[in-house]
């Protein structure tokens, strides 16, 4: 199924909202809050949709790709701003988040987001890949420059872990 989104400027509204969800679930795992992923998704998918929405291939992979990389340029920009801070301000705390605090009553949600947190990281982007990206492992391993067997090895890892500290949480929860 090809999901490359119309050429018309009208359609690109009923295409974000199909796929920005999805998107938006990628970004969050790259960004420290749900802002910040927002704004992520929005660059990439305006970048996407100014100059790449003629390029052969999947769209969804072209957009997780490019959700990615804004989300790391934003750490990026966001870590050399911290650093000038801290510079600027000694002794303020400037503690990295890689989730915001769960909403109150939302404690499977940050069971999960926690689970998330304590995969190592080659595994938690293949998991964010596949599963939110909707990406192949081939794609994902393009995207991860790793071999499609590794990516798969990766990807079976990190659901038996994540199913371990599920599972453990129920148990003592």
């Amino acid at each position: 199924m090809n999901s490359r989104p119309p050429k018309s400027h009208e359609c690109w509204k009923s295409w974000f909202e199909l796929y920005g969800p999805k998107l938006l679930l990628c970004a969050r795992q790259w960004t420290r809050t749900i802002a910040d992923a927002e704004d992520v998704v929005q660059e990439a998918f305006v970048r996407f949709w100014r100059h790449q929405r003629h390029l052969p291939g999947e769209p969804m992979a072209l957009l997780v790709t490019s959700v990615r990389r804004a989300a790391f340029d934003l750490a990026r920009r966001e870590g050399r701003r911290s650093q000038r801070e801290e510079r600027a301000a000694v002794g303020t705390d400037c503690s990295f988040a890689l989730f915001e605090a769960p909403l109150e009553g939302d404690e499977r949600r940050a069971q999960i987001e926690e689970a998330l947190a304590r995969l190592p990281l080659e595994q938690r982007e293949v998991l964010v890949l596949k599963m939110w990206g909707e990406l192949t492992f081939d794609e994902v391993a393009t995207e991860l420059g790793i071999s499609p067997n590794t990516a798969a090895s990766r990807y079976r890892y990190a659901l038996a872990a994540l199913r371990h500290q599920l599972t453990a949480a129920d148990c003592h929860g």
